[in-house]
């Protein structure tokens, strides 16, 4: 269980399965925060950690990556989740309004929205929390966690993430 104020604010996550189990671990965190911000390469694992969350909200659908349809909304679970990704949009225009609009959804709804991509957008983001999800020379990622401050957001895990 990933647990507030700890001195602790980067995890190791050795494979697939324990990039899923962190997820499910943070979502029992997330209940104050309303956007979740996912920064990192290609394949590094954010569509992963979201099916954790999502799994941890209790959502019995199909968590899958939004590239393609750019968004996609979980209405039924402890809370709702809208998951975003603004990787194929190279207009920041195009990547502002779409958020606009899911915000706007994400808000009437008291869900989470979690946007892939988001340093596509031009516009600040007030009370987000930013994860940075990062592939290790030796395999595995590192995932840490920052708050819209920058500074480095207060999570710990009892777990073992092997």
């Amino acid at each position: 269980m990933i647990t507030n104020y700890s001195n602790e604010s980067k995890w190791i996550l050795k494979n697939h399965a324990s990039t899923i189990k962190f997820g499910e671990s943070l979502a029992q965190e997330l209940s104050s925060i309303k956007v979740l911000l996912l920064e990192g390469p290609l394949g590094a694992g954010k569509t992963s950690l979201v099916q954790g969350i999502g799994k941890g909200l209790k959502i019995s659908e199909q968590i899958t990556s939004p590239t393609f349809a750019l968004s996609h909304h979980y209405l039924h679970g402890k809370r709702a989740l809208f998951h975003l990704d603004l990787y194929r949009l190279e207009e920041p225009s195009a990547a502002n309004e779409l958020f606009l609009q899911e915000e706007e959804i994400s808000s009437q709804c008291n869900g989470l929205l979690v946007i892939e991509w988001p340093s596509r957008l031009t516009i600040s983001i007030d009370n987000a929390c930013k994860i940075f999800i990062m592939y290790l020379a030796n395999e595995g990622r590192e995932i840490q966690i920052m708050s819209s401050s920058n500074e480095a957001k207060s999570f710990s895990t009892s777990e073992e993430l092997g």
